[in-house]
């Protein structure tokens, strides 16, 4: 793999993860209402669903489509229901100041697992693996090492974006000190979050 496939690769990547969609207001969700370190395991959740589909594209592009075609539609709805929960959680939640440093109601492992199920069930991540992957890479010719340098790319990518949204959300939410405000923080968040889910379902 050629030093300019894998820059336009990661050029291509950047540009996929800077446009908002699910994962972007998700990220910004959870960061929002519960903290820096649970958008950086919704954001680790997001990448390791980002490396299943490069896997898939590199040792089974062809099959990919098929594959995901059936399983596609059942982890949109998964994903879509899971993300509608968190926030109606959230717009329920009692809020106190103390909430402001962060909630400790979502747990790591739900974050996690919400930002694999984001990227799993993203149409946008399934049309890039699917439609534009194969044109920076030629699969029957890729190395080890090559996969190694493809991830760190997506790492680099989707990760240091995502982190940086996260880091966005969190000192916004510093600049409010008061209970209400953690109340409005909640509501926002729970709202964002349930509109992201309805995104993700009803999106093609």
């Amino acid at each position: 793999m050629s030093s300019s496939s894998l820059i336009a690769l990661f050029g291509a990547m950047l540009l996929l993860a800077i446009v908002p969609g699910p994962a972007v207001f998700a990220i910004i969700a959870r960061s929002f209402s519960s903290g820096l370190l649970r958008g950086l395991y919704m954001t680790m959740g997001i990448v390791l669903g980002d490396y299943i589909f490069i896997i898939l594209a590199l040792y089974g592009l062809s099959a990919l489509a098929e594959v995901m075609g059936a399983t596609f539609f059942i982890i949109k709805y998964i994903s879509a229901a899971y993300l509608i929960w968190l926030g109606f959680n959230l717009l329920r939640a009692k809020a106190s100041a103390v909430d402001i440093e962060a909630s400790k109601d979502a747990s790591l492992f739900s974050s996690f697992i919400a930002g694999l199920l984001i990227t799993l069930g993203n149409p946008k991540a399934i049309l890039f693996y699917v439609g534009f992957f194969p044109a920076f890479i030629n699969a029957g010719s890729v190395t080890s090492y090559d996969v190694g340098l493809i991830m760190v790319a997506a790492t680099l990518a989707f990760g240091s974006v995502n982190l940086c949204y996260a880091l966005l959300a969190v000192r916004a939410k510093r600049a409010f000190k008061s209970a209400n405000a953690a109340t409005i923080i909640n509501k926002t968040a729970g709202t964002i979050m349930v509109s992201t889910g309805a995104l993700v379902a009803v999106k093609a």
